[in-house]
């Protein structure tokens, strides 16, 4: 047992690296949203149809899908403190370019840097939370960092439209790249992989518990064993769908479609992304609590996954508008897409716990493969109904474009019920243990 002086010191560690690393994914989802309240600004700037909007937007998911199982194998080997260092250091290079990108080849560079740099974040402090915090508190701490995350998310819509009455857009970009520079410095000097780094000992052993064996094979043996692991692919499943069809619609087509079919300013029409991205952060903390309150996974993923299809069919045809209505489904569609915290949980629970970055990497490449295969899809369906309308060179389209755009979502959707039927309870505990 620690001396009261010597967990006090335990503590403030623990949350001195969770604070860091979370401030770090607050910017993650900063920049995978910002394109949406800036889409007009990127089009008139770049000069770009719908599919090439969706196309620079969502080069960011490009790169952060194929590197989430690379992200896995490096939080489980390297540790957060150098994968999310050196991440920090990329992205904000990617982020300065961005904002000083005098066309649009230079500004997809910036953005798959960014892309790049941030796609370390989430997968290092899911691993970091696993043995700073323990097993029976993992869902709402789950939701903690996601509900904390999302605060960028919601700072890149309403917060940020109004920014950008006083600052350009480069300025912006330009300035988080800046802080991404500074938060990786800070990560290099006081974030450790685990307790042990600083002379403390395991968070099992303070509870008295048996240590988790370490794996002593060659990653890739590990990789291929988390793989073909069955029992883990139903959230990937679910993360694409559900997950995956928020991100492309609050990241990129949210705004637009305020702003196209009811007139909205962008800075009303951001207003409606900052309820979904508000509902999405309120949805992974009260999903996570409430998996770990009911001891089982599987119904809290496969309800989001149901919300989400009723949400995406809403919008086709219930009869809504600015107001109330609006401000419903935009927040149920964010609510839905919180469960996805629960599939981090139960993929863990699935593999071994050296695998744990593994496993969550993972089920979260089926988000960012969503995201970014629906933000491009989404622009390319609404082109096929463009019926020529420009405004300051922007296009503008109409409802029939959007309907789409919005039943291919729906689509998505129903996929991710798919996979939350096929998920195995695990009745939070690990089930490679017994």
């Amino acid at each position: 047992m620690l001396s009261p002086h010597d967990y006090a010191r335990f503590q403030r560690l623990r949350w001195t690296v969770f604070t860091l690393l979370v401030v770090s994914y607050m910017l993650v989802y900063f920049h995978r949203m910002a394109p949406g309240v800036v889409a007009a600004d990127l089009m008139q700037a770049f000069h770009t149809t719908g599919a090439q909007l969706g196309s620079l937007a969502a080069m960011y998911y490009y790169v952060y899908t194929a590197m989430q199982l690379p992200s896995g194998i490096l939080a489980d080997t390297l540790g957060p403190r150098i994968s999310v260092t050196v991440g920090a250091v990329v992205a904000g290079i990617g982020s300065i370019l961005f904002g000083l990108a005098p066309d649009f080849a230079t500004a997809s560079t910036g953005r798959f840097l960014v892309g790049l740099g941030v796609s370390v974040v989430f997968v290092g402090l899911m691993r970091s939370n696993t043995v700073w915090f323990s097993e029976r508190r993992y869902g709402l701490v789950s939701g903690l960092t996601l509900l904390l995350g999302n605060l960028g998310s919601i700072l890149a819509a309403g917060p940020l439209a109004a920014l950008l009455l006083w600052f350009s857009w480069r300025n912006v970009f330009v300035a988080a790249g800046l802080l991404s520079l500074l938060l990786a410095a800070l990560t290099y000097a006081f974030v450790r992989n685990r307790p042990e780094d600083a002379g403390f000992p395991s968070v099992r052993a303070m509870a008295g518990e048996v240590e988790h064996a370490m794996s002593e094979r060659h990653w890739w043996h590990d990789l291929k064993a988390v793989l073909g692991n069955l029992k883990v692919w139903p959230g990937f499943w679910v993360n694409f769908g559900v997950t995956g069809s928020l991100f492309a619609f609050a990241g990129l087509w949210g705004v637009p479609l305020m702003r196209d079919l009811f007139g909205l300013s962008r800075g009303e029409a951001s207003l409606y992304t900052t309820a979904a991205l508000a509902g999405f952060a309120v949805g992974t903390f009260y999903m996570g609590w409430l998996s770990d309150r009911l001891h089982r996974r599987r119904p809290v993923i496969l309800g989001a996954g149901l919300l989400s299809c009723a949400s995406w069919l809403g919008l086709i045809f219930l009869p809504w508008g600015p107001g109330w209505s609006g401000f419903v489904l935009y927040a149920a569609l964010g609510l839905s897409a919180g469960g996805m915290v629960v599939t981090y949980a139960a993929a863990k629970e699935w593999a071994h716990p050296a695998n744990a970055g593994m496993a969550i990497a993972l089920v979260n490449t089926g988000l960012f493969l969503g995201a970014a295969i629906m933000q491009p899809l989404f622009g390319w369906v609404a082109d096929l109904a463009w019926d020529g309308t420009l405004l300051d060179g922007v296009r503008v389209y109409n409802w029939a474009g959007y309907r789409n755009g919005l039943a291919v979502s729906a689509g998505f959707a129903a996929l991710a019920v798919l996979g939350g039927w096929r998920l195995s309870e695990t009745n939070c505990r690990n089930q490679t243990l017994k």
